[in-house]
């Protein structure tokens, strides 16, 4: 496993692990890689339908040459001051930044004197940018914004409502880790359930692009494929960096068909990023199953905390995210290839929702998770809205069959 960059580099040329590098973490890199990747797809669907006619540019009024004012000037100042308050700080404590760079950022430690040269440097840059461009009558200028041009715009807004909303339901589904430590459990960088991010990001994003001129219903078609590759890549950051989202124990034996390294039938994640089997300091839990591993660490006293990134799992799991990477990458390549010959305006979203629902609930069914029994179905969460997303889309599909408007 890689649980950060430097692991990533030492497999590739050989350098010493937990170095400088280690405070990129392979699950936010393949998370930020997801997002880039999203957004490229998205990009290219607006540029087709710009091409097709479909999207048409939107005229936007600007007032412009109206020299500083006071709003932007102190937005810029407020930035300075907390890029420099954590900046400084982390350079003079990098070895603290580097066991937990997520806690650091997220707490109230930092630097002062950072914080106000950031201030002091970022205001005055914003007050001098307005002051160049001041004009002696400000006047009003009418351009014309592209749909595509929003695209940068639209991932943001979809990537920070998608963290917020997975974040929102994993602490739904972990109300106990919750009620023990809520501050801890809201800023922790750790259990982001997809369904909750999908849909927070679908309300926000839906109003966003609504709110912008561009017809939601063209963009859930444009979005599907996007949110389907998105998925893939985010998932392959779940398997390299062994982040606990993996399958139950996997004891059978490979069958003949099953054609892939013995890896991809069952696991037990070396090196993984929660540390299997340390003790986590709120709850007091033992992570699943896990064991030292030989020569990694040295020796460990008695009760004592394993070192970072020195676990394996006792027995091997399947790698369920692996899976999850290779039917999202399917489904993506079927919407990617019938995209065009689906002519019914909202069909194509309503297909990925099914596609969507059947590979989550039946993937559920040896992935580790916590059930909920209701009216004696004993199911995951996932597996309740995986079913439930399965009908929307069977019902949008069979809806707009009848009633859908079709495109030329």
């Amino acid at each position: 496993m890689y649980p950060d960059l430097s692991y990533i580099l030492h497999d590739l040329f050989g350098t010493p692990v937990d170095n400088a590098f280690s405070v990129i973490q392979t699950f936010g890199l393949f998370l930020t890689l997801a997002v880039v990747v999203s957004g490229y797809v998205l990009y290219l669907e607006f540029r087709r339908y710009e091409k097709e006619g479909i999207f048409e540019g939107i005229k936007e009024k600007e007032v412009v040459g109206k020299g500083p004012e006071l709003m932007p000037i102190l937005l810029s100042a407020l930035l300075g001051f907390v890029l420099g308050f954590k900046i400084l700080y982390v350079v003079n404590n990098f070895a603290e930044f580097k066991v937990d760079a997520a806690g650091v950022v997220l707490s109230t430690t930092g630097s002062w004197i950072g914080g106000v040269l950031g201030l002091l440097i970022l205001g005055s840059w914003r007050f001098y940018e307005l002051h160049k461009d001041k004009l002696i009558e400000p006047k009003t200028i009418e351009k014309i914004v592209m749909p595509h041009e929003r695209v940068p715009d639209i991932t943001i807004v979809a990537a920070i409502s998608g963290i917020i909303g997975s974040r929102l339901f994993s602490i739904l589904e972990n109300m106990e880790d919750f009620l023990k430590d809520p501050i801890g459990q809201l800023i922790s960088g750790s259990g982001l359930t997809i369904y909750g991010g999908l849909i927070l990001a679908f309300i926000v994003v839906y109003f966003y692009v609504k709110k912008r001129g561009i017809k939601p219903i063209y963009m859930m078609d444009a979005v599907a494929p996007s949110l389907i590759i998105g998925y893939a890549v985010g998932r392959l950051g779940c398997q390299f960096s062994g982040d606990g989202d993996w399958g139950i124990v996997n004891e059978l034996a490979k069958p003949g068909w099953f054609i892939l390294p013995d890896w991809a039938w069952a696991y037990d994640y070396p090196h993984n990023v929660i540390n299997s089997m340390n003790t986590d300091p709120v709850t007091g839990n033992t992570f699943y199953g896990g064991e030292q591993i030989p020569d990694c660490g040295g020796l460990v006293a008695a009760g004592g905390q394993i070192p970072e990134h020195c676990t394996r799992l006792v027995k091997a799991v399947f790698p369920t995210p692996l899976y999850e990477a290779v039917l999202a990458s399917i489904i993506f390549i079927i919407l990617w290839v019938i995209r065009k010959r689906v002519k019914i305006i909202g069909m194509l979203f309503f297909i990925y929702l099914i596609f969507n629902g059947i590979e989550r609930f039946f993937i559920e069914a040896i992935r580790v998770n916590e059930h909920y029994n209701i009216l004696g179905v004993n199911w995951s969460m996932s597996q309740f809205i995986g079913l439930g997303l399965f009908f929307i889309g069977i019902a949008g599909v069979l809806y707009l069959r009848k009633f859908g408007v079709r495109r030329e």
